[in-house]
């Protein structure tokens, strides 16, 4: 039976995962793509048009100055998921970076790299990032590199803990005894054999980065108005619940689905690691 066949059998057999890669699919569309999506203006509202609810003609409503919901979702998807790569870039990175360090060297770095990691998760996530945007200032790109300092202490420990595993396996044992230099064990023994977990947490980690990056946007410290933003969004609905709940429910909606969607693919990632 071919591959193909097989693959289908699977996805059908995971309604879920299927429906769930649907999601993602569609917000990389929106996200490079926004006019497959909607030919509405994100920017630019019709004051006649001002607080409609749903309907064909509008698939999310009208927000109080006329502009299209749908429209502003769908373009605030390439700020969001370029926020929330950024925020996963910078955690993977550095935090590799320090696990693999920490771990094939040992020693007083090993202890250094470890204390600072103990220190980033005793402050939860949310709090460092807003202590770290505080600092930083405005901007969607803050907003990422705070979001990915803080989180970057989880890709630490569990790349020094697969280092660690790693080092002391009988190939690179000899890699070492042949006399190939420690960077070199390190680039081709350590680091391949100790990424795959790694990886599966960056696409776990996607999820939580989503959440955090909304909610510092609906805080104010992502792009400025009127740049659709998905935390933005739901927070400029808050006035309106009582009478254009759809304001804030459809943006709100779509952070849930994609930090759904994001969990159970890294979830079937890490099924298929193991």
């Amino acid at each position: 039976m071919s591959e193909a066949v097989l693959s289908q059998r699977f996805l059908l057999r995971r309604p879920g995962l299927l429906l769930s890669g649907v999601v993602l699919a569609a917000v990389l569309i929106a996200a490079f793509a926004p006019a497959l999506l909607t030919g509405q203006d994100p920017i630019t509202g019709i004051p006649s048009e001002r607080l409609q609810g749903p309907s064909l003609s509008h698939l999310f409503g009208t927000d109080e100055t006329g502009r299209d919901v749908f429209a502003r979702v769908v373009h605030g998807a390439g700020l969001s998921l370029r926020a929330t790569v950024l925020a996963v870039l910078v955690a993977f990175a550095a935090g590799s970076a320090l696990g693999l360090l920490a771990g094939f060297r040992g020693g007083w770095l090993d202890a250094v790299v470890m204390r600072i990691v103990d220190v980033l998760q005793a402050v939860p996530a949310i709090l460092l990032s807003l202590a770290l945007v505080t600092a930083l200032g405005f901007g969607t790109t803050n907003v990422a590199i705070a979001v990915g300092v803080a989180n970057l202490a989880a890709f630490a420990r569990l790349m020094r803990a697969e280092v660690l595993r790693v080092r002391s396996g009988v190939f690179v044992e000899a890699a070492r005894a042949s006399g190939v230099r420690w960077a070199g064990v390190l680039g081709r023994h350590v680091l391949p054999n100790a990424l795959g977990p790694v990886l599966v947490l960056a696409t776990v980690t996607v999820g939580t980065a989503v959440l955090e990056v909304s909610a510092l946007s609906f805080l104010g410290f992502g792009a400025s108005p009127p740049s659709p933003e998905w935390g933005a969004l739901v927070a400029g609905g808050r006035n309106f619940l009582a009478t254009a709940w759809w304001m804030t429910t459809f943006p709100g909606l779509t952070v849930a689905a994609v930090v759904l969607a994001a969990n159970r693919v890294s979830r079937a990632l890490d099924g298929e690691r193991s």
